[in-house]
């Protein structure tokens, strides 16, 4: 079997700095692609009520560089820069279980750690390594 391209998610968790570093090693291994995804949501705004009620807004390009800053820093963490494979990544606007569904359908296989940052501790798969393995259009991999 030979995969083109492998896409992991990474929210900045130590268990997506693992996932990262699995996947590396199969895009290595099939001389494949690595495309690196994170993902954000732009939360609603807040109500302001009465003459001091202002509030700082962050727009759109604000919540996109954060998480842009976040995969950088992942990926530059987690493999350095010899990484001897195509290595693309993307801050995508969305909940991470969808974008992850959405890259999957151009990939062969997509990987994920256990748990990110949301969730209980005790679980032994987070709600988005949960969705994926049920959604997915190809492979996945679930990192402990």
């Amino acid at each position: 079997m030979s995969w083109k391209r492998v896409v992991v998610g990474v929210d900045g968790s130590a268990s997506s700095a693992r996932a990262l570093r699995f996947a590396a090693e199969e895009a290595r291994e099939h001389a494949a692609e690595l495309y690196v995804v994170t993902s954000y949501t732009i939360p609603a705004p807040p109500v302001a009520v009465g003459a001091y009620a202002a509030a700082p807004w962050r727009d759109e390009a604000e919540w996109r560089a954060d998480a842009e800053r976040t995969l950088t820093s992942v990926v530059a963490d987690t493999l350095g820069d010899a990484t001897g494979i195509a290595v693309t990544g993307q801050a995508i606007e969305g909940s991470p279980a969808a974008v992850l569904i959405d890259a999957s359908e151009r990939a062969d296989l997509v990987v994920v750690g256990t748990r990110g940052h949301g969730g209980f501790a005790g679980m032994l798969l987070g709600s988005v390594s949960q969705h994926l393995t049920a959604h997915a259009a190809c492979t996945v991999a679930v990192v402990r």
